[in-house]
Protein backbone atom coordinates (compact mmCIF):
# COMPACT_ATOMS: atom_id res chain seq x y z
CA UNK A 1 0.00 0.00 0.00
CA UNK A 2 2.86 2.41 0.63
CA UNK A 3 4.48 1.84 -2.58
CA UNK A 4 1.39 2.37 -4.22
CA UNK A 5 1.08 5.72 -2.48
CA UNK A 6 4.74 6.60 -3.48
CA UNK A 7 3.82 5.86 -6.76
CA UNK A 8 1.33 7.96 -7.04
CA UNK A 9 3.09 10.83 -5.66
CA UNK A 10 5.94 10.86 -8.01
CA UNK A 11 3.29 10.69 -10.79
CA UNK A 12 1.91 14.09 -9.37
CA UNK A 13 5.11 15.98 -9.26
CA UNK A 14 6.57 14.89 -12.46
CA UNK A 15 2.79 15.62 -14.53
CA UNK A 16 3.33 19.25 -12.40
CA UNK A 17 6.94 19.46 -13.30
CA UNK A 18 6.16 18.33 -17.27
CA UNK A 19 2.84 20.91 -16.65
CA UNK A 20 4.99 23.56 -15.78
CA UNK A 21 7.79 23.49 -18.49
CA UNK A 22 5.42 22.78 -21.15
CA UNK A 23 3.54 26.21 -19.91
CA UNK A 24 6.91 27.94 -20.34
CA UNK A 25 7.61 26.84 -23.43
CA UNK A 26 4.27 27.78 -24.57
CA UNK A 27 4.53 31.24 -23.00
CA UNK A 28 8.15 31.52 -24.97
CA UNK A 29 6.80 30.76 -27.83
CA UNK A 30 3.88 33.30 -28.06
CA UNK A 31 6.23 35.98 -27.18
CA UNK A 32 8.78 35.12 -30.04
CA UNK A 33 4.82 34.76 -31.87
CA UNK A 34 3.30 38.22 -30.92
CA UNK A 35 7.56 39.62 -31.90
CA UNK A 36 7.21 38.11 -35.00
CA UNK A 37 3.87 39.66 -35.81
CA UNK A 38 4.89 43.09 -34.72
CA UNK A 39 7.76 42.26 -37.27
CA UNK A 40 5.69 41.98 -40.03
CA UNK A 41 3.44 45.03 -39.43
CA UNK A 42 7.17 46.59 -39.59
CA UNK A 43 7.80 45.39 -42.81
CA UNK A 44 4.51 46.32 -44.02
CA UNK A 45 4.93 49.52 -42.64
CA UNK A 46 8.33 49.81 -44.55
CA UNK A 47 7.22 48.75 -47.36
CA UNK A 48 4.69 51.54 -47.79
CA UNK A 49 7.48 54.11 -47.17
CA UNK A 50 8.71 54.43 -50.77
CA UNK A 51 5.38 54.81 -52.52
CA UNK A 52 4.59 57.33 -50.15
CA UNK A 53 7.83 59.29 -50.44
CA UNK A 54 7.43 59.33 -54.40
CA UNK A 55 3.41 60.60 -53.52
CA UNK A 56 5.28 63.36 -51.87
CA UNK A 57 8.63 64.35 -53.21
CA UNK A 58 7.19 66.64 -56.01
CA UNK A 59 5.12 68.45 -52.99
CA UNK A 60 8.01 68.27 -50.83
CA UNK A 61 11.39 69.41 -52.10
CA UNK A 62 12.08 70.90 -49.89
CA UNK A 63 11.47 68.44 -46.91
CA UNK A 64 14.02 65.83 -48.33
CA UNK A 65 15.74 65.40 -45.23
CA UNK A 66 12.85 64.09 -43.77
CA UNK A 67 12.20 61.55 -46.97
CA UNK A 68 15.68 60.50 -46.43
CA UNK A 69 15.51 59.55 -42.75
CA UNK A 70 12.94 57.49 -43.50
CA UNK A 71 14.42 55.76 -46.33
CA UNK A 72 17.45 56.00 -44.09
CA UNK A 73 15.23 53.94 -41.34
CA UNK A 74 13.65 51.39 -43.69
CA UNK A 75 16.96 50.37 -45.05
CA UNK A 76 18.07 49.72 -41.63
CA UNK A 77 15.00 47.85 -40.89
CA UNK A 78 15.30 45.77 -43.41
CA UNK A 79 19.20 44.69 -43.03
CA UNK A 80 17.89 42.76 -40.56
CA UNK A 81 19.90 41.55 -37.66
CA UNK A 82 18.22 42.95 -35.18
CA UNK A 83 17.90 42.02 -31.58
CA UNK A 84 14.50 43.06 -29.68
CA UNK A 85 15.85 45.83 -27.98
CA UNK A 86 17.26 47.43 -31.22
CA UNK A 87 13.44 46.79 -32.98
CA UNK A 88 11.70 48.37 -30.41
CA UNK A 89 14.34 51.30 -30.48
CA UNK A 90 13.84 51.54 -34.47
CA UNK A 91 10.24 51.83 -33.89
CA UNK A 92 10.26 54.21 -31.80
CA UNK A 93 12.63 56.28 -34.29
CA UNK A 94 10.12 55.65 -36.97
CA UNK A 95 7.35 56.56 -34.78
CA UNK A 96 8.64 59.84 -34.48
CA UNK A 97 9.81 60.53 -37.93
CA UNK A 98 6.43 59.18 -38.88
CA UNK A 99 5.03 61.96 -37.21
CA UNK A 100 7.29 64.83 -37.91
CA UNK A 101 6.15 63.74 -41.49
CA UNK A 102 2.28 64.06 -40.58
CA UNK A 103 3.15 67.82 -39.37
CA UNK A 104 4.73 68.55 -42.58
CA UNK A 105 2.26 67.33 -44.67
CA UNK A 106 -0.24 70.01 -43.12
CA UNK A 107 1.74 72.46 -45.02
CA UNK A 108 0.03 71.19 -48.49
CA UNK A 109 -3.17 71.35 -49.26
CA UNK A 110 -2.73 70.06 -52.54
CA UNK A 111 -0.76 66.74 -51.51
CA UNK A 112 -4.03 66.74 -48.70
CA UNK A 113 -6.48 67.02 -51.43
CA UNK A 114 -4.75 64.02 -53.91
CA UNK A 115 -6.75 61.19 -54.25
CA UNK A 116 -3.86 58.89 -54.16
CA UNK A 117 -2.26 60.29 -50.99
CA UNK A 118 -5.51 60.42 -49.13
CA UNK A 119 -5.26 56.58 -49.64
CA UNK A 120 -1.80 56.28 -48.70
CA UNK A 121 -2.47 57.89 -45.74
CA UNK A 122 -5.60 55.78 -44.99
CA UNK A 123 -2.99 52.75 -45.73
CA UNK A 124 -0.63 54.27 -43.62
CA UNK A 125 -3.21 54.88 -40.44
CA UNK A 126 -4.59 51.27 -40.99
CA UNK A 127 -0.93 50.22 -40.58
CA UNK A 128 -0.30 52.27 -37.29
CA UNK A 129 -3.43 50.48 -36.27
CA UNK A 130 -2.52 47.03 -36.86
CA UNK A 131 1.07 48.26 -35.34
CA UNK A 132 -0.40 49.00 -32.41
CA UNK A 133 -2.55 45.58 -31.72
CA UNK A 134 0.45 43.76 -32.76
CA UNK A 135 2.54 45.44 -29.64
CA UNK A 136 -0.59 45.45 -27.40
CA UNK A 137 -0.26 41.13 -28.06
CA UNK A 138 3.12 41.22 -27.42
CA UNK A 139 2.85 43.41 -23.95
CA UNK A 140 0.36 40.68 -22.99
CA UNK A 141 2.72 37.88 -24.37
CA UNK A 142 5.63 39.29 -22.54
CA UNK A 143 3.68 40.12 -19.20
CA UNK A 144 2.45 36.83 -18.93
CA UNK A 145 5.84 35.17 -19.69
CA UNK A 146 7.33 37.44 -17.15
CA UNK A 147 4.90 36.21 -14.52
CA UNK A 148 5.36 32.88 -14.95
CA UNK A 149 9.36 33.23 -15.01
CA UNK A 150 8.79 35.17 -11.11
CA UNK A 151 6.26 33.29 -9.80
CA UNK A 152 6.92 30.40 -7.52
CA UNK A 153 7.13 27.00 -8.32
CA UNK A 154 7.67 27.89 -12.65
CA UNK A 155 10.14 30.25 -11.53
CA UNK A 156 12.34 27.32 -10.17
CA UNK A 157 12.10 25.73 -13.95
CA UNK A 158 12.65 29.03 -15.68
CA UNK A 159 16.03 30.00 -13.94
CA UNK A 160 17.05 26.23 -15.17
CA UNK A 161 15.70 26.66 -18.32
CA UNK A 162 18.01 29.92 -18.82
CA UNK A 163 14.39 32.31 -19.43
CA UNK A 164 14.89 35.94 -19.12
CA UNK A 165 12.88 38.74 -18.57
CA UNK A 166 11.72 40.14 -21.39
CA UNK A 167 10.97 45.00 -22.23
CA UNK A 168 7.48 45.55 -22.71
CA UNK A 169 7.20 48.37 -26.05
CA UNK A 170 6.52 51.49 -24.06
CA UNK A 171 5.66 55.19 -25.70
CA UNK A 172 8.48 57.49 -25.37
CA UNK A 173 7.87 59.83 -22.71
CA UNK A 174 7.47 62.78 -25.50
CA UNK A 175 4.61 60.79 -27.43
CA UNK A 176 2.61 60.39 -23.35
CA UNK A 177 1.81 64.46 -23.92
CA UNK A 178 -1.44 66.04 -24.62
CA UNK A 179 -1.88 66.65 -28.26
CA UNK A 180 -2.01 70.50 -28.62
CA UNK A 181 -4.64 70.97 -31.22
CA UNK A 182 -4.42 74.98 -31.07
CA UNK A 183 -0.66 74.48 -32.27
CA UNK A 184 -1.70 72.39 -35.01
CA UNK A 185 -4.26 74.35 -36.12
CA UNK A 186 -1.87 77.52 -35.81
CA UNK A 187 -3.69 79.27 -33.19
Amino acid sequence: MQNWLIWVILAIVVFAAISIYNSLIGKKNQVENAEASIDVMLKKRFDLIPNMVESVKAYMAHESTLLNELTALRTKAQSGGLDGEQKVALDKQMNATMSRFQIAVENYPDLKASENFTLLQRTINEVEEQISAARRAFNAAVTDLNNAIEMFPSNLFASRMNLKQRALFEIPQEEKQNVNLGKLFGG
